[in-house]
């Protein structure tokens, strides 16, 4: 297969073939007899015009995409700012226990703010920006030398094409370089602050331009879907099935444990430290909702409801799954899809569907006179959005009409 860009697919029959084989420019898979494989970026450096070989991590461990992105981050720099990868890798690695370095502060950072953050994927979300984008820049510096010149040459490159990701990158920056002057690691002003600052040097992209809706099936065609979805015999589709029947997100419920569950008032109840809103949230089970859970394995030894290789599924398994049965659908399009329903559909309030959704009141006085839950009213919604679900195909079914809750 030399010389030909690879499928995931592909990759997967590669294993107990030896060999290096061509994924992308640069990229390759490395097999071996034994049936282990491992992803390396191989490239000559800017000045000596050496040959390297940079490793990226083993397959499956190392996804295709997660792979396939290291491997164009290295070719971005090595091409772009004329940077070894490896030697700038291996300088942040070896350095990060430099006093002053950026990169040894900001993962300092992230280590004191860890515990107060709402998980774990927080604390790792924000390393694997900074190591992505901004270690391989300024990761080796000392804090007290970093200007806007080299904020900007982080941030330029992926301001208009990743933008929501490049102003958290922006911001994340700021708390880490805030932190250093607080330490005395650097003094004068945060080359990395927007405001009177980086908003006169960069552009600014219109909310209303960038911002992109999950893409959602509409509702009149959920009920195919739902009927396609239960044909597929898989953890994943299992877990898609309940995301729709609850209207949860995905982290909910790739996490979601047996202990969660009372099977006796029919009521799931989510803990706060995995709600968006850090508040528990208790989920009515519709009858199809028991059901699915009813028929799932318990394995031993794991309180998980849907299991993956290594605890609770990859939040990635349901996106695929959903790709490749609906292309451009995203998981969470669906609590969108509910939505819409619950207000063509039916005369249920808006006030339910929010509850049902877990959104917050944002107006602090009427948030304090809506205390309860509306258990009992959401239930009902519930079952009667799982009964939607179930319907047949046969055209002209009517969804029937609920009274004014």
């Amino acid at each position: 297969m030399a010389g030909k860009t690879l499928t995931d697919k592909e990759v997967k029959k590669l294993a107990g073939k030896p060999g290096k084989h061509r994924i992308a420019p640069g990229f390759f898979l490395r097999t071996r007899d034994s049936g282990a494989a491992f992803w390396v970026f191989i490239y000559r450096t800017p000045k000596t015009r050496k040959t390297r070989e940079a490793g990226l991590g083993s397959y499956p461990t190392i996804s295709l995409e997660e792979a396939r992105l290291q491997a164009a981050s290295m070719r971005l720099h090595l091409k772009r700012d004329g940077i070894d990868p490896l030697a700038a890798r291996d300088a942040v690695t070896a350095k990060r226990k430099g006093k002053g370095q950026f990169a040894r502060l900001a993962l300092d950072y992230v280590e004191s703010k860890r515990s107060g953050w709402r998980n774990a994927k927080h604390a790792d979300q924000w390393v694997s920006t900074l190591e992505t984008y901004a270690f391989p820049i300024i990761g080796t510096m000392d804090v007290a030398d970093i200007d806007t010149e080299h904020v900007l040459r982080v941030l330029q490159p992926i301001w208009t094409a990743k933008h929501e990701t490049a102003t958290r990158l922006r911001q994340r920056i700021e708390a880490v370089l805030d932190a250093a002057t607080v330490l005395k690691a650097r003094s004068g002003q945060n080359p990395a602050r927007w405001k009177s600052h980086l908003d006169k040097l960069l552009p600014t992209i219109k909310k209303v331009t960038r911002t992109k809706n999950h893409p959602a099936l509409p509702w009149r065609d959920c009920p195919d879907f739902f009927s396609m979805l239960a044909s597929r015999d898989a953890v994943s589709a299992r877990a898609l099935e309940f995301t729709i029947l609850t209207a949860c997100r995905t982290g909910e419920v790739i996490a979601a444990k047996w202990s969660e569950f009372d099977f006796e008032q029919l009521v799931w109840t989510i803990p706060a430290t995995r709600m968006k809103a850090g508040l528990e949230h208790r989920v009515p089970l519709s009858s199809q909702a028991l059901t699915l859970l009813q028929a799932l394995p318990r394995l031993e030894g794991s309180d998980h409801v849907f299991p993956g290789l290594r605890a609770g599924l990859s939040n990635m398994a349901m996106l695929k799954l959903l790709k490749s049965l609906s292309p451009g659908i995203t998981v969470h399009g669906f609590r969108s899809t509910f939505r819409d329903w619950v207000s063509d559909a039916t005369s249920y309030s808006g006030e339910i569907a929010e509850k049902a959704l877990a959104h917050t009141i944002r107006d602090s006085t009427e948030a304090a006179y809506r205390r309860g839950d509306l258990l009992e009213r959401r239930r009902e919604l519930m079952q009667a959005w799982a009964d939607f679900l179930d319907t047949t195909k046969q055209a002209g079914n009517v969804v029937p009409l609920r009274r004014k809750a």
